[in-house]
């Protein structure tokens, strides 16, 4: 009778625990992801005035064709669902809610731009879809009071604009600053941390602003007022298009200022060599990435499997392109995300591990440069270096930065 006892109870403790084991092993999906499959989708603009960046989306592409031959994430395959937008909001709309409500995607990745990704900011906060990883560093985009859903990946334009402020200080002091803004977050976020960093020598250094939209054929007059307010240092927080313009046009009018650019506009194929190499050197700008162009990561591995990558699987894409290593780097991180994410691919879990990110060093980022974020800083990038063009290449000065402080 004792025995018999002992039995069943032992049994019945092996069977609690059995099932407390499988409980705790249980997969847990949300829509958009399966045994089999995780359902990604993302807007980009393949046509339109931005179409520059249209080779980022190509590189995220090829990136996960890649990852999928390697048998995928945790046995999952990624389908990736790319909508072109054509930088336009109202496209944007349109294609994120096909996105979401057709395609039934586990999440956004990579919405390109500032206007589109504030176009569908608050549809995908009240639909709790995270939008990761958006291409754009304004302000909105890493507010996780506000918009725990949203998560952007560029380094905040704030912050950007404040350590170029910073720089002009140090290094410019009497400057006559003219600015060239796109008139949107973009814009308006470099130019308030430019005036952040300046601090009260803002007023009296910043001696001309012009804008312009996305959708202007040309920012020709804008250089011309810029000129003749007798600014000696150009401060262009601008997208590829205006970038090149600008430069190109500065050029032709003989006019030689200092002049900075933002992260967003420092390809060297779809703005220096636009504008013309001899005319782009000197330019300053800032960055967190290894160039392929630089010969000191020549035998850098992370940087030997970049260019593996490229011949194997984009091999019409420039190499050398930073927006094709920016591809790289984003879509890196995304399946680091994913892999933490294990057999939970819940959205909500999908959003725990991206803000959870320790000291993570990704292939193509400089070596120090690293991904930290907590539930109450959703920002991926905090470090920054600054950089020159030598009419060929960037090439990297002066140390390190990190600028932790407000974004504005």
């Amino acid at each position: 009778m004792s025995s018999t006892f002992l039995r069943l109870a032992g049994a019945a403790t092996l069977a609690i625990a059995l099932s407390a084991t499988s409980a705790l092993a249980q997969k847990k999906y949300d829509t958009g992801a399966t045994d089999t499959e995780i359902k990604i989708g993302q807007t980009n603009p393949f046509s339109g005035p931005a179409s520059a960046y249209a080779t980022i989306g190509k590189t995220q592409a090829a990136y996960i064709k890649m990852i999928n031959d390697q048998g995928g994430v945790n046995g999952r395959k990624i389908t990736l669902i790319q909508y072109d937008d054509a930088y336009s909001p109202p496209k944007t709309v349109e294609q994120v809610r096909k996105l979401v409500e057709s395609d039934e995607v586990l999440l956004t990745f990579q919405l390109l731009g500032t206007p589109p990704n504030a176009a569908v900011q608050k549809y995908l906060n009240a639909k709790k879809v995270p939008q990761l990883f958006a291409a754009t560093g304004a302000s909105r985009f890493s507010d996780p009071k506000n918009y725990p859903w949203t998560m952007g990946f560029n380094p905040n334009y704030f912050v950007e604009g404040r350590i170029y402020g910073q720089y002009i200080l140090k290094n410019h002091p009497n400057a006559k600053i003219g600015v060239l803004y796109q008139n949107d977050d973009l814009g308006k976020d470099y130019l308030n941390g430019l005036k952040a960093g300046l601090g009260d020598k803002a007023k009296s250094m910043i001696v001309t602003e012009a804008s312009y939209e996305v959708s202007d054929p040309t920012i020709d007059s804008q250089i011309l007022k810029i000129k003749d307010s007798g600014a000696d240092l150009f401060f262009s927080a601008t997208t590829p298009k205006q970038a090149a313009q600008a430069i190109k046009k500065i050029y032709e009018l003989g006019w030689h200022p200092v002049q900075i650019l933002d992260i967003n506009a420092t390809s060297v194929g779809a703005v220096m060599k636009p504008a013309g190499l001899e005319a782009s050197k000197g330019v300053i700008s800032t960055g967190y990435a290894k160039d392929p162009a630089d010969p000191t990561w020549k035998d850098d591995p992370g940087m030997k499997k970049y260019l593996d990558f490229m011949a194997k699987y984009y091999p019409d894409g420039d190499k050398e392109s930073n927006f094709n290593v920016y591809g790289y780097i984003t879509t890196q991180l995304l399946i680091h995300v994913l892999k933490e994410c294990g057999d939970d691919l819940t959205r909500a879990n999908v959003m725990k591990q991206a803000t959870h990110l320790k000291n993570v060093q990704l292939d193509l980022t400089l070596p120090g440069v690293l991904n930290n974020t907590t539930p109450t800083d959703y920002r991926v990038n905090k470090q920054l270096q600054m950089m020159k063009f030598n009419g060929e290449r960037w090439e990297l000065f002066g140390p390190i930065l990190e600028d932790t402080g407000a974004t504005g």
